[in-house]
């Protein structure tokens, strides 16, 4: 397991470009290769999590071409996928698990999934039984709650399925077993989830309805593939965009960041706290909505923080938990039970080793308080295997009166492979 040293100097100036999203690329890459055609993917995230989704679907028999900073991938239709000859290893990633289950629900054939120690202890029940009440065969560890899943493919029929609690995981994996279901079928969740995979089906032309926070999708259509740019990772911008934030005389440009509104909880937070993040040459991408940012130091105040917010900044907590403690004033964050359920529990990971660093943080069954303007130390950290949470604990670092080593962060290549780089980038041009 590698370690990282964070020692504070400067601040931080300069333009960096993030990898691709996470989210946008998983769902490009199956829909890809579920449509007929061939389709050429820009600026795709070359983390683990997304590599791993990758040779899941060449293990699946469908062709792709890897270059630099684009991948060709030949659909095969939705009827066009093989069975594996071994197990599909979806790595750290709950997002690649979860999707392609939906999609493996309705084939002709059998095929099991797995992934990591950190995947294999994470909630598979909640897809496992709406794709149960679709018809599928699907059997894991504890019933079906854990896995590794075995999927023994089946004709499916659509379902109008009430979630009870709102995850773009869950919803993308029912609309894919949706697309091979007989009839139509009808998800809905209590407040509305990241809608990635909605907005690459009215790109693709697959059609669909919404109202309120259902959605209706008929099964077996046909569609074409098309080429696809994938914006970078609004999760991955936000350690930077905290990092411009709390680092004294700080600005930092991030072009080409997706700025999908179920995704930019974190901006509007961060501009509460009175950050000073300004949009330019908004535009749209292949269905998302993109933007440059550039962002400068600012005061930040503390704020406080509810259910209702929590979707959209899901994600982001683990940073966001740095810049409370470096506002003015007391932060609250309530109904981010979800939280506990990531690749770890990031409610204890992170108030756990904040405190380590003299940070005044306390965890509550569903969120955190923290006291801010505290005056960080450097201090011997881990990261639970995170990859957020030790990006997060090396932005925090930034601001230390010493250095301080972060354990275990081989993680971080799940998601932004060549993140340290990057942080002695900025703080190079910085001097």
């Amino acid at each position: 397991m590698n370690s990282l040293t964070i020692t504070p100097r400067g601040s931080l100036r300069g333009t960096i470009h993030v990898p691709g999203d996470k989210s946008i690329t998983h769902r490009a890459l199956i829909l890809s290769a579920l449509g007929e055609g061939s389709a050429t993917i820009r600026g795709y995230c070359r983390g683990q999590d997304c590599l791993n989704t990758l040779t899941a679907l060449q293990q699946l028999g469908i062709f792709i071409q890897i270059e630099t900073d684009q991948v060709q991938v030949s659909g095969k239709g939705l009827w066009g996928l093989t069975e594996p000859t071994e197990p599909l290893d979806c790595g750290n990633s709950g997002t690649g698990l979860r999707l392609l289950t939906g999609v493996l629900a309705g084939q002709q054939f059998f095929s099991v999934l797995t992934g990591d120690a950190s995947l294999r202890s994470r909630p598979m029940g909640r897809i496992v039984k709406p794709l149960q009440q679709m018809g599928a065969h699907i059997q894991g560890r504890k019933g079906g709650e854990l896995a590794p899943l075995a999927v023994t493919g089946s004709p499916l029929k659509g379902i109008d399925y009430l979630s009870p609690v709102s995850s773009a995981q869950i919803k993308s994996s029912v609309l894919l077993a949706g697309l091979f279901a007989e009839g139509e079928t009808r998800f809905t969740e209590p407040l509305q989830s990241r809608d990635h995979t909605e907005r690459m089906f009215r790109f693709l032309g697959i059609p669909f309805s919404t109202e309120g926070n259902t959605i209706r999708v008929t099964g077996r259509p046909s569609f074409q593939t098309k080429d696809l740019f994938v914006p970078g990772d609004l999760s991955a911008a936000a350690f930077f965009i905290v990092g411009a934030s709390i680092v004294p005389d700080s600005e930092v440009r991030i072009p080409n960041i997706g700025l999908n509104p179920a995704r930019t909880g974190i901006l509007d937070i961060l501009q509460q706290m009175g950050a000073n993040i300004r949009i330019e040459k908004p535009r749209e991408e292949s269905g998302e909505p993109v933007g440059d940012l550039v962002v400068r130091t600012a005061q930040l105040r503390g704020i406080s923080i509810g259910a209702s917010q929590v979707p959209k900044t899901i994600d982001e907590f683990p940073i966001f938990c740095v810049a409370a403690a470096m506002a003015e004033g007391q932060t609250t964050v309530t109904g981010a039970e979800e939280l506990r359920v990531k690749e770890t529990d990031r409610i204890k990971a992170m108030a756990t080793e904040l405190q380590k660093l003299h940070v005044d943080i306390q965890e509550t069954p569903d969120g955190f308080i923290v006291q801010g303007g505290s005056k960080i130390q450097g201090g011997r950290c881990t990261s639970y295997g995170d990859h957020r949470v030790a990006m997060a604990i090396a932005i925090a670092a930034l601001t230390a009166s010493s250095p301080t080593k972060i354990e275990d962060t081989d993680c971080i290549e799940t998601s932004f492979p060549g993140f340290h780089d990057k942080l002695l980038e900025l703080l190079t041009n910085s001097n």
